[in-house]
């Protein structure tokens, strides 16, 4: 995976000491998602979240998923267009939680953004689940 975070963001304990508990179960997205598709890269990009920037996981130039570290703990966000949100609806693969964010979420232009915490290892499948989705070819 290619990465481009400055090196002292990971060195200085920055990250891990804003994740806390859930650091596992960001290191498992993250490498899920990069064993899933293949040159995914890391992107980090100011914002005005508590932590002050966001992961973006993109393969090329299109972001598959936001990653957003927070106090404690982290939230995921993942843009789906209508297409992807009804293969979301249908899946027997993600949660009633998921799925009914997915079912809630206001429908943009760009698709319709779906954002829930992700604090145990056992939640990342549901994540790569719903890239998977977004990524499925017409």
């Amino acid at each position: 995976m290619n990465a481009s975070a400055p090196a002292s963001l990971i060195a200085d304990g920055e990250l891990a000491a804003a994740l806390g508990p859930t650091q596992a179960a960001w290191r498992a997205l993250v490498e899920a998602v990069a064993e899933a598709f293949p040159a995914v890269s890391e992107e980090w990009k100011p914002s005005k979240v508590a932590f002050g920037r966001i992961c973006l996981l993109k393969q090329g130039p299109r972001t598959l998923v936001y990653l957003i570290p927070g106090h404690g703990g982290f939230e995921v966000s993942v843009v789906l267009g209508e297409r992807a949100a009804a293969l979301a609806l249908a899946s027997e693969a993600l949660p009633a939680e998921i799925k009914r964010r997915v079912a809630g979420a206001r429908p943009y232009a760009e698709g319709r953004g779906v954002r829930f915490p992700v604090t145990r290892d056992d939640e990342v499948p549901a994540v790569v689940t719903l890239v998977t989705l977004k990524l499925a070819p017409k």
